[in-house]
């Protein structure tokens, strides 16, 4: 799949609010949704208008506007619910059922009814369910966002998406190939150390809740950038640490950061080079760790910043 990366951004459609309280601003809503939200009620199952939904995009929360949950966690349980195995960061809250037999999930921002949560089931290598129900969600499509784009290498691409794709307003992220000499290079090729390319994650981040700086002190804190073409047991120029930066903002930035890195005693070996042709790698790479329920074995977190 070839996909330039030109940074392009969309509008980011929000639905029309009314002031609830001093703290929240939230929408109106129709009786019915009000007995879901409010008074923590369960829409008819089967019914639900997100419930075999695939397309692209996020959910956000239908009383607040907040983002909740990316279609790239959205999986199909046959529940007869919307199903999810992982929330956006912070997204979510947990609070046992009165009779302690299941357990509430709400919005975090506001505090309105989403569904319940479920562990133990074994659905997915992240064994965890969000149970939500559709009437509680609305989804916008990622063409209808305005989203930016960043490009990290930091070794062995399994690692870097695991931790990338967690942080606070990450809405998507792809594992590929940039930087090479070659169109449409295959793993086998890069690993060959004939091609040029590094292994690159691409970030689609939500910049009204994230910035590429956030991201960038995120990405030196999860590997070791004083490497040279390696990470760890895994040895190659395609474990380059690099920053592919799509303006001269971005690599400002990531030169500032490198500075307040060498201030510390760490001498970033990391490249800084422009952005050109991302290469979506091929599938069995995309989140790696959560499709096998495995962990990192080359990259930590380490507080830099």
């Amino acid at each position: 799949m070839k996909i330039k990366a030109t940074g392009w951004s969309f509008l980011l459609i929000l639905l029309p609010t009314m002031s609830c309280n001093a703290q929240h601003k939230t929408n109106p809503l129709t009786p019915e949704e009000e007995r879901v939200i409010i008074h923590k009620g369960t829409e008819a199952l089967f019914t639900g208008e997100y419930y075999m939904h695939k397309e692209e995009g996020v959910y956000i929360y239908k009383y607040c506007n907040a983002i909740l949950f990316r279609s790239s966690d959205k999986f199909e349980s046959s529940c007869g619910w919307p199903s999810f195995d992982n929330e956006v960061s912070g997204a979510v809250k947990q609070n046992p059922d009165s009779d302690g037999k299941r357990v509430e999930i709400l919005c975090n921002r506001c505090g309105g009814h989403l569904g319940h949560i479920f562990t133990g089931e074994r659905l997915t290598p992240k064994n965890i369910r969000y149970c939500v129900n559709s009437i509680s969600l609305n989804f916008i499509p990622i063409s209808q966002m305005k989203v930016e784009r960043a490009y990290f290498a930091a070794g062995c691409f399994w690692g870097v998406q695991h931790y990338l794709n967690k942080a606070k307003g990450v809405i998507e992220t792809t594992v590929g190939y940039m930087g090479g000499k070659t169109d449409s290079p295959t793993y086998k090729e890069v690993c060959s150390n004939t091609t040029g390319h590094a292994e690159v994650i691409e970030v689609v981040y939500d910049p009204l809740q994230t910035s590429f700086e956030e991201l960038a002190k995120l990405f030196f804190e999860i590997h070791d950038p004083t490497q040279i073409n390696r990470q760890g047991p895994d040895i190659g120029e395609q474990y380059r640490s690099e920053i592919f930066y799509q303006n001269e903002e971005e690599k400002k930035t990531a030169e500032k950061l490198m500075q307040l890195l060498y201030a510390k005693g760490i001498v970033a070996a990391t490249l800084l080079e422009p952005a050109t042709t991302f290469w979506k790698a091929e599938d069995y790479h995309q989140h790696y760790y959560e499709k096998n329920g495995k962990m990192p074995y080359c990259h930590t977190y380490t507080k830099r910043f």
